[in-house]
């Protein structure tokens, strides 16, 4: 693998980064170690979950991070020309060799200051990586939270294109919107690069200007098409006399005839994959019937018509005429139309998606662009990078705003299960293996069994909890460390299999879009005491005068 956008490297940054990096290695500060922590505070989409996205690029920036000559005389450029020359001469050793990295596993569903990553080394290091590693990681994570959030709304069995090319925030948007789409939960892409890079099964059919290109069926270069079994038959006439069937059968005095032939050539050129959009004049009147014309002629040829695409109106009526009338040709023809899959797009939402099962609709396929890949609801994720750890001691942000302070400490965050295998809680611990959930024998550690674990909101000490834990996971592991660790890398689709796995697991009330239960994640009890007690060192009282 390798990284995507040949615009991540280590000027992808904020200035303050980098002159941050030039007063650490002025006051010999710069190879003090530190660990930093990537997390956000808020669900995204007024929702309850996230999924974790991004790490793979991530990975490969660090894997890449290096300073090449022409890196160096662009930063000279941005500092203030001052500046000892002899800095430029460390940065141009400065690697990601020197960095640790501990991570969820991509495609996880995470919650609010729960660790996404754990970035340990050299302070100025940890400190070049930051901007880039939150751009790796903040649309990713918000667009296959949002891809997912759609899945759940659309329902399991629903084939999900991913149509934003055209409207997403330029070409490198475009290109992670359909990757993080397709790990989110979305089925395939209409866009032909991501599906080249990433394996992405591609879909698409016809625009409404090759529609209305065509005026009559004299503009048809032939008449005829090869069936399956390799003989030459006319085909238009076929499609003529099936279209007076449709007109017979649905009482329609005629149809576009541009569209017909339109329809035509499209058959003619992909008679295994007859898909047709027909809303370009009229879908009732014309759209549909002239599509069942060809369709028939078609599918007398031996060939299996795909379906048709419906992009305006109101789509749960259409859908539910639209498949009336395929049973009524299919029964009336003998063939098996009345499965013939309908693909619905047209400023699709969440809400649009819950509205038309309210309705009740027929639709097999959805093709969502606009409102998926800009994440219309909700423009950004929020992820933070922070300082926790310095030379083995904590620190910590207080802030005026509440929701804005930090844990302090290297944590090792672990999910709780029940007997079932479902999620709990996720509990936050500044030990490695804290006593009150593991216990030691023969120099292994084993989860405890009997008694429940007592755990609290870390802001909120009227919040306790007593948990009875069958088992529990860690959530994160060692991706780097000097180099990719094993297992580190994932395939895409491996990737997406793995969200889908998690999000059968947990509970609709902390996935459902109206009033979702709050997902704990709690603070060990020996933690908590640990954070008041530091709280207090460091703040000292306010007085008031």
């Amino acid at each position: 693998m390798a990284l995507t956008n040949n615009l991540v490297n280590p000027l992808l940054t904020d200035k303050y980064q980098l002159t941050a990096a030039y007063a650490y290695w002025k006051n010999r500060m710069h190879e003090v170690p530190a660990v930093f922590e990537l997390f956000f505070r808020k669900c995204p989409f007024g929702g309850e979950f996230a999924i974790c996205a991004g790490l793979g690029e991530a990975l490969e920036f660090i894997n890449a991070f290096r300073f090449t000559p022409e890196h160096i005389g662009a930063v000279r450029a941005v500092l203030p020309p001052d500046c000892d020359p002899e800095f430029f001469d460390w940065l141009s050793t400065v690697d990601g060799s020197c960095l640790k990295i501990r991570a969820v596993r991509e495609g996880s569903v995470v919650f609010p200051r729960v660790p996404l990553l754990q970035v340990e080394g050299p302070l100025a290091v940890c400190q070049l990586v930051e901007t880039t590693l939150l751009n790796l990681i903040n649309y990713p994570s918000l667009v296959a939270t949002n891809a997912a959030r759609f899945r759940f709304a659309a329902g399991p069995r629903k084939w999900l294109i991913e149509f934003g090319l055209r409207r997403a925030q330029g070409p490198d948007g475009a290109v992670s919107a359909s990757r993080y789409s397709y790990l989110g939960g979305f089925d395939s892409t209409s866009n032909v690069l991501a599906s080249h890079l990433f394996g992405i099964p591609c879909s698409g059919t016809h625009p409404h200007a090759f529609v209305a290109s065509f005026s009559g069926l004299g503009e048809l270069f032939t008449d005829s098409l090869v069936a399956l079994n390799g003989q030459y038959y006319d085909f238009v006439p076929r499609v003529l006399e099936n279209l007076k069937g449709m007109k017979q059968l649905f009482d329609i005095s005629s149809t576009n005839e541009g569209e017909l032939a339109a329809f035509i050539a499209y058959a003619q050129a992909f008679p295994h994959g007859f898909l047709a959009l027909v809303d370009t004049y009229d879908t009732l009147g014309s759209g549909v019937p002239n599509f069942l014309a060809v369709a028939l002629a078609l599918a007398s040829l031996g060939y299996s018509p795909v379906g048709v695409r419906l992009d305006s109106g109101d789509l749960a009526k259409l859908s539910r005429i639209v498949r009336s009338m395929f049973c009524k040709v299919g029964e009336r023809f003998g063939r098996d139309f009345g499965k013939l899959p309908i693909v619905a797009s047209n400023e699709i939402d969440e809400k649009v998606l819950y509205e038309l099962n309210r309705q009740g609709h027929s639709i097999d396929s959805f093709g969502i662009g606009t409102r998926l890949v800009t994440c219309w609801e909700q423009p950004a994720f929020g992820a933070v990078y922070k300082l926790v750890e310095i030379r083995g001691s904590p620190r910590f942000k207080m802030s005026e705003e509440r929701g804005k302070a930090t844990l302090p400490g290297k944590k090792y965050p672990h999910r709780l299960l029940d007997r079932n295998g479902h999620p709990l809680m996720d509990v936050l611990t500044n030990e490695v293996h804290p006593l009150e959930l593991y216990r030691r024998e023969n120099s292994e550690w084993h989860m405890m069994a009997g008694g429940p674990l007592r755990c609290r909101d870390p802001f909120d000490a009227t919040k306790r909890f007593s948990v009875e834990v069958a088992s529990s996971v860690p959530l994160l592991e060692y991706v780097w460390d000097g180099d990719f660790c094993p297992d580190a890398r994932h395939p895409d689709v491996m990737i997406r299999s793995y969200v889908r796995e998690q999000l059968a697991i947990f509970g609709e009330e902390h996935l459902r879009p109206l009033n979702p239960t709050p997902y704990p994640v709690t603070v060990l009890d020996s933690y908590y005491h640990s954070l008041q007690w530091l709280w207090q060192q460091q703040l000292p009282p306010r007085e008031i005068q």
